[in-house]
């Protein structure tokens, strides 16, 4: 088992580029150890990480602004010619406003929700402007999600109920979503502003 490395050096956005760019773009930045996505008007996109990780334990912090929307996306593939988005190739874990955001009212939508497929067994996320904790452990195809230190979503990825998962959600006629077994770390520009810090990952 590997130590922690970071994947956020807290003053640059050196190792990430914009989902099928080379550069970063000026919506991200890099604050005093905070990474902040501010929504303007150009240069903007989704995240990832230079790095593909196959079985890891991630961790990181968050918050959004009131009304916000982000998400956190794991095993996405870096290929907009396959795939527009990143959402079409990597599982989405919700983070936003679950007292304000519309998709807060909507089944497995909140934040936790494991998007469009499986709900998070308990909301403990906090209101908008203050930090949550969230991890991720990709283990051998065993995923669990962590929500401020409380597990709250449990699943096995790839096996016949997860593909039966992707059948009946939004993503089912997205050929290969939800099946990578490696892939890039992803964060969401969803054109709310959101904040990011403390952003490390273990390979298992």
């Amino acid at each position: 088992m590997q130590d922690w490395k970071p994947l956020f050096d807290g003053n640059s956005l050196q190792g990430w580029h914009r989902y099928g760019k080379d550069t970063v773009g000026i919506a991200w930045r890099a604050e005093a150890g905070v990474l902040h996505f501010v929504p303007v008007q150009h240069d903007r996109g989704d995240l990832v990480t230079e790095e593909s990780f196959e079985n890891f334990h991630l961790k990181l912090e968050w918050k959004v602004s009131e009304g916000g929307n982000s998400a956190l996306l794991f095993y996405v593939q870096d290929d907009p010619e396959r795939f527009e988005y990143t959402w079409k190739s990597g599982p989405e874990i919700q983070l936003l406003d679950n007292q304000r955001h519309p998709d807060a009212f909507k089944p497995k939508s909140k934040a936790g929700d494991l998007y469009d497929l499986i709900a998070a067994e308990e909301d403990v996320v906090k209101p908008a402007g203050e930090w949550n904790s969230t991890e991720v452990i990709c283990d051998h195809g065993r995923l669990s999600i962590k929500m401020n230190t409380k597990t709250i979503l449990t699943t096995t990825l790839w096996d016949e109920h997860w593909q039966e998962l992707i059948a009946h959600s939004k993503f089912a006629d997205i050929p290969g979503y939800g099946l990578f077994r490696s892939g890039k770390i992803a964060l969401q520009d969803h054109e709310d502003e959101v904040w990011f810090r403390n952003i490390f990952i273990r390979e298992l």
